[in-house]
């Protein structure tokens, strides 16, 4: 049998085709634009997502059996505000997961309603990405559109409600909208007060591997696919990727590089970080999880090499750093081009260079922009770390880990061993499996990540570049404190 796993990304949506053995057919990809309407704010238009998706779906299966697609899992970018009125019409743009508007509504949330609260209600605190304070956003700024809502959805789920009919999210994705009480795998009423939203106007919560339901007649024929296709309920990009390269089981590890940069421990008990520095979240293999998430990571690489020194030649750059460069460079970047989530929790956080002298080179700055989200990452790890949780090795996936100077980088800075998996696709991979346990390929995640996913190499620290860059790592945990209060006066 085939399954269909699709990465609902913020630039562009991946869809691939998988069998039952875990070989990939064919990759899709279709991009869609997105908007700024003002700094900081950052907005996509569902139908683009629906639109792209049903022809990426039409492309993937041109050419091959269609009589023998089982399933298809929907998964992607998290945190997204969609709302639809009465006519299940999109009311306005989705505010996305980047989106760094609600510092008011951030700060009533953690400070008001407090958040030993919020933690008690959600397992969690308030980030200005999360979808609670883009609804409150809403309520006071766009009133008119706050009352025209009659469900409200995240952006997997958009497109799950278009093909299936079927109004559900699942617990991963559930799990960073600040509504969602994590232990009890349910809405929490509590939240729902707060935010004056029913819970009628949520959808229905399943596990990632259930089925929510089949393609509707007409999409069937508009895709040219048997009406019996099953559709799960998906995942969050993040645990989509887990499952994806295997993360799952007590105390797996893994780190995403893509737009933004995610550490993402695994574990089958259920436990929130009294910090609040990472996230708790419901995992996409039936247990739980401990997330930290940087809002600029691959990003960073793109903006240093496109928009500043203008080339899409990443590689020529990266062949200008010598080894003999790694722990030694006086130049540090911080990463905070988005604001800030983990461990910061700073809207108004900004990216800098410091440490330039007449004799720093654009190869420097290079260096100091991948070491700088390395860096970013290690801060949640270092939380993690805290909490009794110290993973030895970490898989490591998105577009970033193609770099075998960043996941060198990563492991030295790191000082753990680095995995990269055989199949490199993420979120799209995991959405495929999740698909495939729910057509009863599998009995469960567990086994069908620990069948289907493979190691194909490791990047292991060395102990002299280690060191060095543990005592760059002490440098680098000053600066931000040092800084903290311009950025609000700057920004």
């Amino acid at each position: 049998m085939l399954y269909i796993g699709t990465d609902l990304g913020t630039s562009a949506v991946k869809l691939l085709l998988m069998d039952e053995n875990g070989k990939i057919h064919k990759i899709v990809s279709r991009d869609y634009p997105i908007s700024f309407p003002k700094p900081g704010w950052s907005e996509q238009n569902p139908e683009d997502w629906l639109h792209e998706t049903l022809e990426g779906i039409s492309d993937l299966t041109a050419f091959c059996d269609k009589s023998e697609i089982a399933g298809i899992g929907c998964c992607g970018q998290m945190h997204g505000l969609v709302i639809l009125d009465e006519n299940d019409r999109v009311i306005r743009p989705a505010i996305l997961w980047n989106d760094g508007r609600t510092a008011e509504e951030t700060d009533y949330l953690n400070n008001v309603i407090g958040r030993e609260k919020l933690s008690e209600y959600t397992a969690n605190i308030a980030f200005a990405g999360f979808t609670a304070p883009k609804l409150l956003w809403l309520k006071k700024n766009e009133p008119e559109n706050f009352a025209r809502i009659r469900k409200i959805m995240l952006p997997k789920d958009y497109i799950n409600y278009m093909l299936t009919g079927a109004f559900c999210t699942d617990v991963s994705d559930a799990s960073g909208t600040l509504f969602f009480d994590v232990k009890n795998r349910r809405w929490s009423r509590e939240m729902l007060d707060i935010c004056d939203i029913r819970e009628e106007q949520l959808p229905k919560v399943y596990e990632s591997s259930e089925v929510v339901g089949t393609l509707k007649e007409d999409i069937a024929k508009q895709l040219e696919l048997p009406k019996t296709v099953k559709v799960c309920a998906g995942a969050g990009d993040n645990a989509a990727a887990a499952v994806g390269t295997g993360t799952v089981g007590n105390g797996s590890c893994n780190i995403s590089l893509g737009t933004s940069g995610t550490v993402f421990i695994a574990s089958n008990e259920f436990g929130a970080d009294p910090f609040n520095a990472l996230h708790s979240f419901a995992h996409a293999d039936g247990n739980y999880h401990l997330m930290g998430c940087m809002l600029s990571a691959a990003s960073c690489n793109k903006w240093w090499n496109e928009n500043i020194i203008g080339t899409s030649n990443y590689k020529a750059e990266e062949e200008k750093i010598s080894e003999e460069m790694l722990g030694r460079n006086h130049v540090f970047f911080l990463p905070y081009l988005m604001g800030e989530r983990s461990p910061i929790n700073d809207v108004n956080a900004r990216g800098m260079f410091i440490g330039m002298s007449m004799d720093a080179e654009r190869r420097d700055m290079t260096l100091a922009m991948l070491e700088g989200v390395a860096f970013g990452i290690r801060d949640s790890v270092e939380v993690a770390r805290r909490l009794g949780l110290n993973p030895e090795r970490s898989k490591i996936c998105g577009g970033g880990a193609k770099s075998a100077l960043w996941r060198k980088i990563f492991a030295n800075v790191l000082n753990m061993e680095i995995d990269t998996v055989e199949t490199e696709e993420g979120p799209g991979y995991g959405g495929a499996i999740l698909a495939g346990v729910a057509c009863g390929e599998w009995k469960n995640v567990e086994e069908a990540a620990n069948k289907l996913v493979m190691i194909k190499g490791t990047t292991s620290p060395e102990p002299e570049i280690a060191a060095l860059y543990e005592e760059r790592y002490e440098q680098f945990k000053q600066i931000y404190p040092a800084v903290k209060n311009l950025f609000s006066k700057l920004t």
